[in-house]
């Protein structure tokens, strides 16, 4: 009988572990949807804007997704605890596909950016589903590896995406950069619903959706976050569109805290900031999506104006920090097994912060090696930090709450990254202003770098706007680590397996 067990036990095995491999196949390729998406639309905007006009609104084919993303992250995760996780994806991926679908069909600018939200839509449950599901298909000592699975789609993306824009605008038609997504999106699909089978859970028999939650979370988020990405762009920061926006969005927060308090399972439960070490990791992956803004954003324009690099050139500056980033996520379980998550991820953003605050006293103009070798070190120290917190708070709720929990820190760090961008892009542009007598800001910059023309004056300007950009994400770094010394536990509650 003994013998008999065994076998069968045996015989089992390679069926749950192809299955499991499976599944993890399937995240990895609804990963590398919503991480494609986020740089390989960006090379194509000239052909674009180029064959359906509307110059003056392109800038809503990233805010539009970006919006839409961000504010469905906490309803999704609430869903996924409360339905599962499986219809969630499956929801979430058909919902991306048939935006990628209808972006490819678009007649005009505005069509595409309304169904570039409808993709946003899909890419939220994309987003935090998959991070979800991660940590549930592994134990905690094993978590790392599908975590730095899942970082190395990331690196491979922003590697490899503009540079696939930038061919399928020029040798074949920007909408085949819409239509890649079904192919890819149609296997993970058949992936998830062949192989992930979630085990049965005790739920609620008359489980409620708080929708007043979800509505009013919705309307929150996405005016509140319009208003940060859209002021000093569309409009200047005090002007009535901009104080409009501000105070209706402050109104709804009001809402949202009225509403979720008398729902009997809000969307966004109390206990997210009432615990310690939730609260503390949703605050320093916010200040992670500040401080990630100064390179993504302004590396680039720094690498051209000032190295005076070509656009490739500098490109690859600024990615090789998505090389060593996922190396050393993979690595941090050595270091958070001796010492603990916090400690750990103290370290990371420390030595983030260091790396940050280095960058202003590089020499002028100085060489291509010096911010790239920061970038290799930043990436390092980044990858250092963030995993061992995903992984940490992940491993101090169960099954009914990991979902919300997830949600909450991706949901976190995009408000974070949206707040930054809106920050450090009026510093950038005072700081411009500032040195060529107000006659200045980036967009001046960028058409400068696009002819090719570069005066002295402003490569000075440029520097000391992105050496002051740097300095307040070392600020970032800094305030992260004091969240965690402060607020953080020193031992993360881990539950058992």
């Amino acid at each position: 009988m003994g013998t008999t067990r065994s076998t069968a036990r045996e015989a089992a095995q390679p069926a749950t572990t192809g299955r499991r491999a499976a599944v993890v196949a399937a995240l990895m390729l609804s990963m590398a949807l919503a991480a494609l998406d986020a740089t390989i639309v960006s090379t194509a905007v000239p052909q674009i804007v180029g064959d359906l006009g509307g110059f003056s609104v392109f800038s809503w084919l990233f805010s539009g997704y970006l919006l839409a993303v961000t504010v469905t992250l906490p309803v999704y995760g609430k869903l996924s605890d409360t339905f599962g996780r499986k219809p969630v994806l499956i929801a979430g991926s058909v919902l991306f596909l048939l935006g990628s679908l209808l972006c490819a069909l678009a007649w005009n600018m505005g069509a595409l950016i309304a169904f570039r939200v409808v993709q946003g839509l899909g890419g939220g449950a994309l987003q935090g589903t998959v991070q979800t599901l991660a940590a549930d298909l592994y134990p905690l000592k094993d978590r790392p590896r599908i975590q730095s699975k899942l970082s190395s789609v990331w690196a491979v993306s922003a590697v490899a995406g503009p540079g696939l824009g930038g061919v399928l605008a020029a040798y074949a038609d920007w909408r085949w950069i819409f239509l890649l997504n079904l192919p890819i999106g149609a296997v993970a699909l058949w992936l998830i619903v062949r192989h992930l089978h979630e085990p049965q859970r005790e739920t609620p028999g008359h489980a409620r959706v708080d929708w007043a939650g979800a509505l009013a979370v919705f309307a929150c988020g996405g005016v509140l976050l319009t208003a940060l990405v859209q002021g000093g762009v569309a409009w200047p920061w005090l002007s009535a569109p901009s104080l409009a926006l501000c105070g209706a969005g402050l109104a709804l927060v009001a809402v949202v805290v009225l509403v979720e308090r008398r729902a009997a399972d809000p969307i966004i439960p109390g206990w997210v900031w009432r615990r310690r070490t939730i609260a503390a990791v949703n605050l320093a992956l916010g200040a992670l999506g500040l401080l990630m803004v100064a390179p993504s954003v302004f590396l680039p324009t720094y690498a051209q104006s000032v190295l005076g690099l070509a656009p490739v050139a500098a490109g690859f500056v600024l990615s090789v920090w998505t090389l060593s980033w996922p190396v050393s996520a993979a690595l941090s379980q050595h270091v958070y097994r001796r010492i603990g998550f916090r400690n750990t991820a103290m370290l990371g953003i420390g030595t983030a912060a260091l790396i940050l605050f280095a960058f202003p006293f590089l020499p002028y103009p100085g060489r291509a090696w010096q911010p790239t070798l920061l970038m290799l070190l930043l990436g390092a120290a980044l990858g250092l930090f963030q995993l061992p917190l995903i992984v940490g708070v992940q491993s101090t709720v169960g099954w009914a709450e990991r979902g919300t929990t997830t949600a909450s820190v991706l949901f976190c760090r995009q408000t974070g990254q949206t707040v930054g961008a809106a920050v450090f892009g009026a510093v950038a542009n005072g700081v411009l202003a500032a040195r060529l007598g107000g006659a200045g800001d980036l967009d001046s910059v960028t058409r400068a770098l696009d002819s090719g023309r570069v005066p002295e004056a402003t490569r000075r300007a440029i520097a000391d706007a992105v050496h002051t950009v740097y300095l307040g994400a070392a600020c970032a770094a800094a305030l992260a680590f004091l969240v965690l010394l402060f607020l953080a536990p020193r031992k993360f509650p881990v539950l058992n397996d």
